[in-house]
């Protein structure tokens, strides 16, 4: 896993071998990162990463100068990878929360500039997390939600939807408030 751009571009990660997530291939991730930046400014927002599985998609979003990356994970080996890859680059700007991501959307009272979502491609539940982030108001008005997910969801009835984009077997949905 390599680091796509920014202050730390092409630092590798190399996560250990009891990190059971599976990382944002980095075909997609470049993919996701040149539509990005074409569509926001990163200097100074705030970014929630939920599942941050191996925190590739927060460290990317500091390495672009965002004010705060909140890292959102359930598993304590991922959560201690994470903190580690920041204190070896010395990044005091992300902030690594051990929870169950659908829990956090329902109790946080913050709202973000952008908002990635990369749940487990088998969780039940993909198809509710658009609403839910909707319903709890996590977005703000000219914020942009992107959720990464499989062939097998489709979002283009949600009424955020604005786009999606496909990098082999990586699909991204894109949702804005309207």
């Amino acid at each position: 896993m390599r680091i796509i751009s920014g202050k730390f571009k092409g630092r590798r990660i190399s996560p250990p071998g009891n990190i059971t997530a599976r990382p944002t291939t980095d075909f997609a991730k470049e993919g996701l990162f040149n539509l990005l930046n074409n569509r926001i400014d990163f200097e100074g927002i705030d970014v929630l990463d939920l599942f941050a599985g191996t925190g590739g998609i927060g460290i990317e979003f500091v390495s672009r100068d965002c004010s705060s990356v909140i890292s959102i994970e359930q598993n304590d080996k991922h959560c201690a990878f994470i903190r580690k890859i920041c204190t070896e680059l010395k990044i005091t700007n992300l902030t690594v929360i051990r929870t169950e991501c659908l829990k956090f959307i329902a109790t946080c009272h913050g709202s973000f500039d952008m908002i990635f979502a990369d749940p487990p491609y088998e969780l039940s539940q993909i198809p509710e997390i658009p609403d839910l982030i909707f319903k709890h108001k996590l977005l703000k008005p000219d914020g942009l939600f992107v959720l990464e997910h499989s062939s097998k969801n489709n979002f283009e009835n949600h009424p955020n939807f604005t786009d999606h984009r496909n990098y082999g077997n990586v699909n991204f949905s894109f949702f804005e408030n309207k």
